[in-house]
């Protein structure tokens, strides 16, 4: 798999059935390794271990629904009451992070009515609070207690 732009991360890999799999610290199971979980394993560890976010109040691959359909969120972060903080999106690391990548983030926000939505590739990590008037681009991926000041 390829280097992230993102801290090291000392993962757990092992082999099952025959394919790589990663070990899933949130939902505490090994995973299979595609380049899309390499990418939101790695970007967990930097929430967790270098921005403070708690893990018992982040959810992996929750189901939600949208008009009719169901779909599933990559990561979500709750506040302490617990409602939807922070949406996470994440793409493989070949995958460029366009509007459509926002538009998707948007479609499922509009569920879940979080205050901060983060797109990730591994490579370019974006962040932008949902605001009354629109998205405020933030410059960085804020630590968990900064998102209440």
């Amino acid at each position: 798999m390829k280097v992230l732009n993102l801290p090291e991360y000392k993962c757990v890999l092992q082999k099952r059935n025959g394919k790589l799999t990663i070990f899933d610290p949130i939902r505490k199971k090994y995973i299979i390794l595609t380049p899309e979980e390499w990418v939101r394993q790695h970007f967990i560890h930097y929430l967790v271990e270098y921005l403070n976010y708690p893990k018992s109040l982040i959810k992996v691959e929750s189901g939600l629904q949208y008009n009719q359909l169901s779909k599933r969120s990559d990561i979500l972060i709750y506040d302490r009451k617990p409602r939807p903080l922070m949406l996470v999106e994440c793409k493989s690391y070949d995958v460029k992070i366009v509007k459509e990548t926002f538009e998707q983030a948007a479609m499922y926000n509009h569920t879940l009515s979080a205050k901060y939505i983060v797109l990730t590739n591994g490579m370019e990590h974006w962040c932008c609070e949902i605001e009354p008037r629109g998205l405020r681009m933030m410059e960085s991926i804020p630590a968990y207690e900064e998102l209440f000041d």
